[in-house]
């Protein structure tokens, strides 16, 4: 979609004065436009849109929350961007607080955006796919270096001064694509699996994806569970010890909470994780499947609950917390939760 074709940057504007309280992805659904066109109209800074150059540049800035979302989760994490390391396919952020699996194709538009607040200026970096659409935002708070913040922001400006943007019409979402006829296939390779990552290639290999491989490969691989089950066990997390790995991302990044869930506060249809440097917002009502999922590793099965939306999208995923780089491991624990979830009878389906 070109911006010019559709609606003015005045207009966008003025839509933005009659809705100040709307989040920047509803109004900009609302008025047919990516969020990065909001973000432009409003003046903000061209920046370099390249995870290579913001990412180390972050660094100075100290203590920083991180945002990925997508159309129905917002992953959002403090810390600082440290051990940051480029690839020719994907690039990774990787330390406790901060961890991103980033694929640059998607970083398009980049903008240095400030905002005035009652506490005074708040700076972000945002970044957003071709289509317009957040891949990450980089929001300054209490403890970021401002000056270094500051000096970020400049240091990746490309001059551009525009209100306008032109973007690409949203790449439709990848409907669930399974062949029954390979699934005793599908299932032996399944059984060889070392690494959770070999799934993705296996999948591609017999022209599935994701879901639709979870649709057809049955027990003991996977089972389906309630849809309102995802939120039974944020509820239950929120109420015992047990540690996970939780997963949201889009196209372009994948960020990773490692650690408890404590503060669970529903909202309207959301459900909200509230800790100190971990927040989630989930939108429960959007959850149209949700699959309790084993795959084998070298280090004993990798157990997890993934939720896709109406239309096939991952909306997150969520295992018990198992990291080479700690001697904690809750995955048994995490197992347990799942058998204690709701399971999708015949009727429900």
């Amino acid at each position: 979609m070109a911006l010019d074709a559709k609606i003015t940057p005045d207009e966008i504007r003025q839509h933005i004065l009659e809705n100040p309280k709307m989040r920047a992805r509803d109004l900009a659904d609302q008025i047919g436009v990516g969020e990065a066109a909001l973000v432009a109209a409003q003046g903000a800074r061209r920046i370099n849109a390249s995870p290579d150059a913001i990412m180390p540049a972050l660094t100075a800035c100290g203590l920083v929350m991180g945002l990925t979302r997508n159309i129905s989760a917002v992953h959002e994490k403090v810390g600082v961007y440290d051990n940051y390391h480029s690839g020719d396919h994907a690039s990774m952020v990787l330390n406790h607080d901060i961890d991103l699996r980033i694929f640059a194709s998607h970083w398009v538009h980049g903008f240095a955006v400030t905002t005035e607040t009652d506490a005074g200026p708040r700076h972000s970096v945002q970044v957003f796919d071709a289509a317009g659409d957040a891949i990450h935002k980089v929001f300054s708070r209490d403890g970021t270096d401002l000056p270094a913040f500051e000096a970020m922001m400049g240091a990746l400006a490309t001059g551009d001064t525009s209100d306008m943007i032109d973007l690409r019409a949203r790449a439709a979402v990848e409907v669930a694509k399974a062949d029954a006829s390979k699934v005793d296939i599908l299932r032996k390779e399944w059984t060889r699996m070392t690494d959770t990552h070999q799934f993705m290639r296996l999948t591609s290999k017999l022209k599935m994806n994701r879901l639709g491989a979870y649709r057809i490969a049955g027990a003991p691989f996977v089972k389906p569970l309630a849809p309102w089950a995802l939120n039974d066990a944020l509820v239950a997390l929120g109420q015992q010890d047990t540690q996970i790995m939780c997963f949201v991302g889009n196209r372009g990044c994948i960020q990773i909470h490692t650690g408890p869930v404590n503060t669970v506060s529903p909202m309207g249809p959301w459900q909200n994780v509230m800790d100190p440097e971990f927040n989630l917002h989930l939108r429960t009502d959007h959850i149209a499947e949700v699959w309790a999922v084993e795959k084998p590793t070298k280090r004993g099965p990798a157990i997890s609950i993934e939720a896709f939306d109406q239309h096939g999208a991952l909306i997150l995923q969520m295992f018990g917390r198992r990291k080479e780089s700690d001697t904690i491991d809750d995955t048994a624990a995490f197992g347990a939760l799942i058998e204690t979830l709701p399971t999708l009878h015949s009727e429900d389906a």
